[in-house]
């Protein structure tokens, strides 16, 4: 039986302070001056949720996978770098997740054989470990192929998640906590109970995780070999081997992708189960500021109120909403409306379309009134019996969540969706958006999109897709403040 090894917290300065100094060697540059000169292919971000934009600026996220939305982003010019697909599978069960990224893969692969081009497949998931692996490689390599290795980089430094020695940890306070220690090793959907990345692959592809098949990039690799290292790591890794890739600040990740692009120039061929932060590194997106209300052109004189949705249970969510409501809930400058998880679970159709309605037209009331509204699940989390019934629940409370940004028809002065499953619903379902622009952050790893289609509903209004857990327990309320 599988027994995964324990690691206890660490404190966080010191231990950061113990590893080698950063590289000197300037590898964004190094990465932009290889994009621009070397045909790769092209890099389409699978995202298993929202999130995943939360790194990135002025690049298009589409939430359709028809064939003929695929040809077109490839045709457009001048051709971005790269494009995100939100598939939203981690809200689906195995079994219908699979068969949704399968379709995915060969609409993408039929799509670029119709264009001519060649792509390299991200599978971006949470950088906390949980999500459909390795169900989504196996599936995506039965589509494009076996790849000599997969590359699983889950460090992102906005959130708090490093690696060190091959063992993931999250930043909590001033300590470094093992990932598998964590709330979010306890998902009801996702959960597991490795902190050492290879004990992770071992857990859950056990196939993969063989010792000899696995190989790590360390962070004396990065900051002492440089990219050479990297490269040589790389074209020694068995095929079908798992690359474990360390890293605690971005320039790791920089110097990482510079080894790794020049491993891809002789032909090698990596699937990647990473978090964001790799994603923008492959792409040669340098960080930017977050966005103000005046770089938004978000008028001074409030004209209506913005528009919160809050459906993620993890408990740093629950955090914030209470900073949020603490501090703006008696000033009367925030509308706190809860609705009930208890009652939406056990609610007839009817039933659920009337509260559905009453929500929505005191959420008109109040944005009318030029007053911030904050709809948000009852606090309490309510599981099933096994993931499928968990699954089950989420998606209905989710449903009634869609169903009030989709009845609100007063126009919003912006729309915060909190938590994974409940922006992509709010996307897709509730604003019918097809294709967005990333626009920067409104946070620290907080992505903040844009839609002009006249087809998507509240055209224009920035969209901030929220993650549940990312941010300290003031980001969310300052953000509103800001914004207000």
């Amino acid at each position: 039986m599988f027994t995964p090894r324990s690691y206890p917290p660490l404190p966080r300065e010191h231990t950061l302070a113990q590893l080698p100094p950063e590289s000197t060697t300037n590898a964004q540059d190094q990465i932009s001056h290889i994009l621009s000169t070397t045909p790769l292919n092209r890099l389409v971000i699978l995202d298993d949720d929202p999130t995943g934009t939360q790194t990135c600026h002025n690049i298009p996220v589409l939430t359709t996978w028809d064939t003929a939305t695929l040809i077109a982003e490839f045709q457009r010019t001048p051709p971005p770098p790269g494009f995100f697909i939100l598939t939203n599978s981690r809200a689906h069960p195995p079994l219908s997740a699979k068969p949704l990224i399968q379709t995915i893969c060969e609409n993408v692969a039929q799509a670029a054989t119709t264009t001519n081009q060649t792509v390299n497949i991200v599978l971006r998931s949470d950088s906390t470990l949980r999500g459909h692996f390795p169900l989504e490689i196996d599936v995506a390599e039965s589509v494009f192929g076996a790849a000599d290795a997969w590359v699983l980089a889950p460090f992102f430094f906005q959130g708090g998640r490093f690696t060190i020695d091959d063992v993931h940890y999250v930043s909590e306070g001033e300590q470094l906590v093992p990932a598998g220690t964590t709330q979010f090793a306890q998902d009801a959907t996702f959960g597991y109970r490795s902190s050492s990345l290879r004990d992770y692959v071992l857990e859950k592809a056990p196939g993969r995780g063989r010792a000899e098949r696995v190989v790590s990039v360390s962070i004396g690799d990065l900051r002492i070999g440089g990219p050479g290292a990297v490269y040589e790591k790389l074209m020694s890794v068995p095929r079908g081997g798992v690359v474990v890739v360390n890293a605690v600040a971005e320039s790791d990740m920089c110097v990482f992708v510079v080894g790794l692009l020049m491993a891809e120039a002789e032909g090698r061929h990596y699937l990647y189960r990473t978090s964001a932060s790799f994603v923008s590194a492959r792409l040669g997106i340098s960080s930017i500021p977050p966005k103000t209300a005046e770089d938004l052109g978000l008028p001074s004189l409030r004209q209506t109120g913005g528009l919160i949705i809050a459906g993620s249970y993890v408990s740093k969510t629950t955090a914030q909403l209470r900073a949020l409501t603490d501090r703006r809930g008696p000033t009367g400058q925030l509308a706190i409306i809860e609705m009930e998880v208890e009652e939406l679970i056990v609610a007839s159709p009817e039933s659920m379309l009337r509260s559905v309605e009453e929500v929505v037209r005191e959420t008109e009331r109040n944005l009318r009134s030029g007053k911030d509204t904050l709809v948000m699940t009852s606090r309490r989390l309510i599981t099933g019996d096994d993931e499928l019934s968990s699954l089950a629940i989420g998606s209905k409370v989710a449903d009634a969540l869609v169903g009030v940004l989709r009845g609100v028809e007063v126009r919003p002065r912006y729309i915060i969706a909190k938590g994974g499953i409940t922006s992509s619903d709010a996307a897709t379902k509730g604003l019918n958006i097809k294709r967005a622009m990333v626009v920067g952050q409104a946070a620290p790893g907080v992505p903040l999109w844009r839609c002009d289609e006249p087809t998507s509903r509240h055209q224009g209004v920035p969209f901030v897709v929220f993650p549940g857990n990312v941010g300290g327990e003031s980001t969310l309320c300052e953000l509103v403040e800001a914004w207000s």
